[in-house]
């Protein structure tokens, strides 16, 4: 009888560790950069307990560049990425099937930055022939940006470089070291080159408004990304993923740059909580309140693409296969 009460309780522990592991759905999320703001939803789901709170037990990994990410993904290493929802329509083109599940912005969130030494020569994209730029990474979402800002003022790709630095201290160092003449970044990067002096802003993609001015529409960028048969071998899963971070966007809208950085790590202040918090300030009206895909937000990225993406040109997209907006209502 004894053997038998302890095959019981061990068959039991089983069972409740069986359970528990259960409740926890594990789920891999590699983001292009975590601790830029632009991506901020991710870490922050995760520091205010939403993931948790959806039964979800996920893991963000960072990567530099959103396009290693992408490829990451692609090759079954991580369930999701967060990154720009261009790679949807330029993976399309390559008879990939992935797609935006929860749209973080409508607006790049992105900055160009000319060195400071050659602010009087460099004084718009009219200016990029025969210049270097700075990208995260090659056919990273700056690298398309970029090249599309050339493009639109006259100045063909081949004019041009573009040399992969990355983001943060690896930017800021190949701008100082004259590696780069212009580049395209990110807060708090950005807020970290203008007070030093070493660069000055040349465009401006942070607001809704001003990504209207530069790229001609509303442009879509960072976003929450799966392979679509990810989708229908998880459906349910996905739907708590979109629960957690709409919760999160909405958390954004209704609270102080202040509040939201009191949430994030520290180690995201790069020992300058006033700036990080300002960076804030200008960078948060580029979210959505709600996860949802701006209307003109797809046209406006394929004509972007369509201007000088080889794999793009030419070919129809099916721009309702890039994007899903079930599981953000649901959400709601």
């Amino acid at each position: 009888m004894k053997k038998r009460g302890k095959a019981f309780a061990l068959a039991g522990i089983l069972a409740a560790l069986a359970i528990g592991g259960a409740s926890a759905q594990k789920v891999t999320i590699m983001v292009g950069g975590i601790e830029k703001i632009i991506y901020l939803p991710a870490m922050l789901t995760e520091r205010l307990g939403y993931f948790k709170d959806q039964g979800l037990d996920v893991s963000l990994i960072t990567e530099p560049a959103g396009v290693d990410a992408e490829n990451e993904m692609l090759a079954g290493k991580v369930d999701g990425v967060v990154g720009f929802y261009d790679h949807t329509i330029d993976l399309q083109s390559k008879g990939k099937a992935v797609v935006s599940v929860v749209q973080f912005s409508r607006a790049p969130g992105e900055v160009v930055l000319v060195d400071s030494r050659k602010a009087d020569q460099i004084k718009s994209a009219a200016d990029f022939s025969g210049k270097t730029f700075g990208v995260t990474g090659l056919g990273s979402s700056t690298n398309f940006l970029m090249q599309y800002l050339a493009v639109s003022h006259g100045v063909p790709v081949n004019q041009t470089t573009s040399l992969a630095v990355g983001a943060g201290n690896t930017f800021i160092a190949a701008m100082k070291q004259g590696q780069i003449d212009v580049g395209m970044t990110t807060e708090p990067t950005v807020s970290r080159m203008l007070k030093t002096g070493d660069a000055k802003i040349l465009i401006d993609l942070r607001s809704p408004e001003d990504t209207k001015a530069g790229l001609g529409g509303t442009y879509p960028a960072a976003c929450f990304y799966v392979m679509q048969s990810y989708i229908d071998k998880h459906h349910a899963t996905v739907q708590k993923l979109a629960n957690a971070m709409v919760k999160t966007l909405n958390f954004i809208a209704t609270h102080s740059a202040e509040e939201i950085a009191a949430k994030m790590p520290k180690d995201y202040y790069v020992g300058d909580p006033a700036m990080y918090i300002n960076a804030l300030k200008n960078g948060t009206v580029m979210f959505t309140p709600d996860g949802i895909m701006p209307a003109d937000g797809p046209t406006t990225v394929l004509k972007v693409l369509s201007t000088f993406d080889k794999t793009v040109m030419g070919k129809t997209i099916d721009l309702s296969k890039t994007y899903t907006t079930e599981f953000v209502k649901a959400a709601r």
